[in-house]
């Protein structure tokens, strides 16, 4: 097996992984009914905090995607090819599904019944009732829009030499969309997080709004940013060359 298949392995083990914990772990911190229930506030600041975490551990290895939408981000940018975005997805949908699965295993089944929202399921993201579904649209747009943007912030090649704190931006830009949209939509902006839960719950209304909010606004957003904001780095010189110019001045 070469080098070449070795990396598009650990990359779709890296994103399967990360996205089975970000459900996983995110979802166990909705969990009520053991002693403490979760306000709003620390619902967002813990999807957040898991984020950054998974950043820093997998963020050499894939780039942490952990959501089709920031992979369609990075099709778009240039940074993927077609067949290992596919590949980043369907490792973020298996990831999403085993995350949620495992948690179920360990939460005790009472306590996991009795989160259940009525008419939904633990941890399954749905519209605010008191908005419409283009309102829902609307607000998964804006979110993931705005992670988007930090992404292509990041992805800039003026911005190369300026990753130390990239885990941290993440994590931070995270915790604020969902502390700003988690009254209205749960604050997804992540079709493949929606989808874990959903597939064990069997519960489908509303969720294609989980896929076309995020994935419009991030072929859109990246096209944008690539278009008008992106600008190349010219290519260093290598010393010698410097120290050749310095000499002719």
């Amino acid at each position: 097996m070469n080098r070449s298949t070795l990396d598009n392995i650990a990359v779709f083990l890296a994103e399967l992984i990360g996205t089975g914990l970000l459900v996983m772990l995110g979802c166990m911190g909705c969990v009520s009914g053991l002693g403490h229930t979760p306000g709003h506030f620390e619902l967002a600041i813990n999807f957040g905090l898991i984020v950054m975490i998974i950043v820093q551990v997998f963020g050499c290895v894939s780039g942490s995607h952990l959501n089709p939408a920031v992979t369609a981000g990075a099709w778009v940018y240039d940074l993927v090819s077609t067949k290992m975005a596919l590949a980043y997805v369907a490792a973020q949908c298996i990831g999403s599904f085993m995350g949620y699965g495992i948690l179920k295993m360990l939460t005790p089944a009472a306590v996991f019944d009795n989160a259940k929202d009525p008419g939904a399921g633990f941890c399954v993201t749905q519209p605010n009732p008191l908005i419409t579904t283009m309102q829902a649209v609307g607000i998964e747009f804006v979110a993931t829009m705005v992670l988007i943007l930090v992404c292509c912030g990041v992805w800039d090649p003026r911005n190369a030499k300026h990753h130390d704190s990239v885990a941290l931006k993440f994590g931070f830009t995270v915790g604020a969309l969902a502390v700003a949209a988690g009254p209205y939509t749960g604050a997804s902006m992540n079709p493949a997080r929606s989808l874990g839960p959903v597939l064990w719950n069997g519960v489908y209304t509303a969720h294609w709004v989980y896929w076309v909010g995020p994935l419009t606004a991030a072929f859109l957003t990246a096209f944008a940013y690539k278009a008008v904001f992106r600008r190349e780095v010219p290519a260093e010189l290598p010393n010698h060359e410097l120290r050749a110019l310095n000499t002719d001045k």
